[in-house]
Order: C-alpha cells, then sequence, then structure tokens
C-alpha cells in the first residue's frame, strides 16, 4: 500500500477544505439525503467563515489524510474532556475509499490522540460509515435526531468507542 500520513491542517487550508467536502458530499451522500440538504449542509458546515469558526473558536483539529503525497480527505475532531473526544468529520475520497486508507488515517489519529473514549454522529442510512466504524471499534450507544433548521433533520446514530 502507499504511504497514508495524518497532516494538520491550519486557517491556511480552509478553501482546500471546502473543495474536498463538495466533491466528496457530492459523491457519497444522494443516496442518503436530498441533493438540497447536501447543499444546505455543506453551506452550513463548509463555508470558509464556518471552518474558520470551527478551527478557532470551538478549537477544532483538522487534518488531511494524505495518500503518497496527495490529500485525499480530512478529519475532524474535538477534545471533550480529558482524554475524551469527539470525531466532527472523517471524509475520504470515494473512488480510493475501500483500500484500507481510513483505517490506516484512524489509526493514526488514534496514536496521535490516545483517546480514553471517542464518540461520534453518523447517519442512519449511511451503511458503509457505519460498518466502517464498527470494523474500528465504535458501537451503537443511541439514536438521536438533530434539528439543522430549513426543515432538515440530521438522523443519526450517536456510535462510541472506548479504550478501558
Amino acid at each position: 500500500m502507499q504511504q497514508v500520513n495524518l497532516v494538520k491542517a491550519t486557517l491556511n487550508d480552509v478553501s482546500e477544505i471546502t473543495a474536498l467536502a463538495k466533491v466528496i458530499w457530492h459523491q457519497h451522500y444522494p443516496d442518503i439525503i436530498t441533493l438540497e440538504q447536501i447543499n444546505y449542509m455543506l453551506e452550513k458546515m463548509y463555508s470558509a467563515k464556518s471552518l474558520q469558526q470551527q478551527l478557532t473558536e470551538l478549537q477544532h483539529v483538522f487534518y488531511f489524510v494524505n495518500w503518497d503525497g496527495q490529500n485525499v480527505g480530512f478529519i475532524s475532531v474535538n477534545n471533550t474532556t480529558g482524554e475524551d473526544w469527539h470525531l466532527n468529520k472523517f471524509y475520504v475520497l470515494q473512488h480510493i475509499a475501500a483500500k484500507g486508507i481510513g483505517s490506516k488515517a484512524f489509526d493514526l489519529l488514534l496514536a496521535a490522540l490516545k483517546p480514553e473514549k471517542m464518540t461520534l454522529t453518523v447517519n442512519r442510512k449511511n451503511y458503509k460509515s457505519i460498518n466502517f466504524y464498527f470494523k474500528n471499534g465504535f458501537k451503537i450507544a443511541e439514536v438521536k435526531d438533530f434539528d439543522i433548521g430549513n426543515g432538515y433533520l440530521m438522523e443519526d446514530f450517536v456510535m462510541t468507542r472506548s479504550d478501558n
């Protein structure tokens, strides 16, 4: 397998994160949510203003998933309490998603953070991602809906992974 690395993103990388998100979301989500909701969520979560706020005020840490010298995805996490982390975003370009890159990137993330517990939310119809998270030690903790405005709900599983 070619080399996989995590490269910490900065405010200077916001436009690249936005561009990757747009490609990945339009590849991955049309079978799960409507195009209108995809575009709404991209604007809400991946506009320059939103990403700048996530990186600064909310103290989210972004990493590019770098495969053989090319950024092919990104991860965002934030520390919740002590050694507990929330995995906000984990995306890899669809055409390379089945090559083990995500699992390798996740292993690198775990090595860097050394979390006692990690939580995430994932759309209940996002079967590929749910299976990826199961494979990487997560369990479903609860079923929850999140109102994100404009008449849209995120209908998610809350998943957790503990190393204790």
